[in-house]
Formats: C-alpha cells, sequence, structure tokens
C-alpha cells in the first residue's frame, strides 16, 4: 500500500458533516495476526485505498477547532495544526517487534522528542507491558484498531468493532481509552468512521499530511527526505517494527532542529 505525497501547507482541519466541514492511501506495514486473549469485560465509552468515500471538504483554523463536535457526535479529524508555533507530531504505527519497538522509542525519548503511538491492538495483546513502556518513555497513546484492517472493506458493524474493541484493551492497560483515533490503511478517514469514533468516546481523529515511507523500508536516504516535507504544523505518519525507522532517526532529529522545527506529541501540536 502505498499514500499519496504531503497535503498543501495550510492547516486542515477535517469534520464529519455533522460537526462542520472539515486523500490518499495511508500505508502501514502488515500488523501481527490477531492472537487469542482473555475476555475483555465492556467498557463504557470515554467521557485509504483508492476509491474509499470522499471525505468532507477540509477548512482552516488555528489550532484545534473551537468545537470538536456534539459529545457522542462526529469526530473532528486533525491534519495539520496552524498554531504557528515551529513544531511537527511524530505519530507511529504502533505494532512490531517488542525490542525493537523499545530502542525505537527510547532513542526518540533520548533525543528529546515526545511523539505520539498509535497502538494496533493486537499488539497490545501480545505486549501487555507495551503500552506501559510507550507512556513511561514520555510518549502518548492512541488507538490505531485492533487488527489494521482495510476500515472501508468493512460492514460498519465490524469498523465499530475494530474501534471500541482496541478502545477497551488501551483502557484495561492504562485506565483510559487514548488520545486520539487513527483509522488503519487510509490516510483520511471517512464519513463514516468520523461517526463511529465520535459515538466511542474520541472527539478527535488524528489523520496526517507527511508519509515517511518508512513502513516500506526504503532506507534512511529516503526516509529523511520524506521527513524534509513536514512544514510547522505537520504531522508525519511513520512506524515502529522497522530497523531502518530506528537508523534514521538522529537524522531526522538533527534535520528537524536545523530548520528550528521540534518535534513534539500530538496533543501538543493542536494546543491552542
Amino acid at each position: 500500500m502505498t499514500d499519496r505525497p504531503g497535503l498543501p501547507r495550510r492547516a486542515l482541519f477535517r469534520g464529519g458533516a455533522a460537526a462542520g466541514a472539515l486523500l490518499g492511501l495511508a500505508a502501514c506495514a502488515p500488523s501481527a495476526p490477531t492472537v487469542p486473549e482473555a475476555p475483555i469485560a465492556p467498557s463504557v465509552p470515554p467521557t485509504a485505498p483508492t476509491g474509499q468515500p470522499a471525505s468532507p471538504a477540509p477548512s482552516t483554523g488555528a489550532g484545534v477547532p473551537g468545537a470538536l463536535g456534539v459529545p457522542g457526535g462526529p469526530a473532528t479529524e486533525l491534519v495539520h495544526a496552524d498554531t504557528g508555533r515551529l513544531e511537527v507530531a511524530l505519530t507511529f504505527h504502533g505494532s512490531g517487534d517488542r525490542a525493537l519497538d523499545r530502542q525505537v522509542l527510547q532513542a526518540l525519548s533520548k533525543g528529546g522528542a515526545h511523539v505520539t503511538v498509535l497502538a494496533v491492538g493486537t499488539w497490545l495483546a501480545q505486549n501487555p507491558d507495551a503500552a506501559s513502556m510507550v507512556l513511561d518513555l514520555g510518549h502518548e497513546l492512541g488507538n490505531h484498531t485492533w487488527s489494521h484492517q482495510t476500515m472501508s472493506r468493512l460492514s460498519v458493524a465490524a469498523q465499530r468493532t475494530e474501534i471500541e474493541r482496541c478502545r477497551d484493551r488501551i483502557a484495561q492497560l492504562t485506565g483510559g481509552p487514548g488520545a486520539y483515533f487513527r483509522q488503519s490503511a487510509a490516510q483520511h478517514a471517512t464519513p463514516e468512521l468520523l461517526k463511529l469514533a465520535g459515538a466511542a468516546g474520541y472527539p478527535r481523529v488524528l489523520s496526517y499530511d507527511v508519509d515517511s515511507l518508512d513502513w516500506t523500508d526504503p532506507g534512511v536516504t529516503t526516509v529523511r527526505a520524506q521527513l524534509r516535507k513536514a512544514t510547522a504544523g505537520s504531522v508525519v505518519s511513520m512506524h515502529l517494527g522497522h530497523q531502518g525507522t530506528l537508523t534514521a532517526i538522529p537524522g531526522i532529529l538533527a534535520d528537524l532542529d536545523s530548520r528550528g522545527l521540534r518535534p513534539v506529541s500530538a496533543s501538543q501540536l493542536f494546543a491552542t
């Protein structure tokens, strides 16, 4: 799977039709297969490929739009911040080899970067300490569906299950649902997914405007070149579980620093 190149530099926020007017194919490395797990007691929700349905037209604004939607209503899609601060958010697909993932997260922390990890539920099932590893190293945790399916190919009920099952696992491990939901196998969320995410307790869906292409293992030079497309306010898609990503991190952080850009969590990027 491939993504389209980065979007225009203006701030983009997509929302469901009911929340306000708020392309490309996201690409993520294959997720680990689902493994049997102990049943999770249902929790109360907390207070694409080419041809996928078109998302609502974007609107612009500074930081997070003033209204994040009616509770339980469609989520707001966040793509690029327009705060004026010289910040970028490095966001990671959370899956892969546990030891390699720790090395990536440690390298980021050592380099002064706080990032957002969107965890795949099966990864959390296979590695129960993965959530605490992310948080203990100073990073942020979110929901990247249970098993990383192409959501646009699933029924509405199956999409809901993908969101809620991962939400419940995160809540079981951390006491909360995670900061954001991000759709799997698509750069942007469909209107249906925005509705489902909002109903599951996520007022904000975190998409992105820059794809690092690290999931294709293209080599350090290509990954660093992709990151140079990031501008102030960009949200960058990256992946745990890839040796090339680990190797590229020192250069990525140095490149950002040379341009005066600070890597922060998504919550910091969109803070008003």
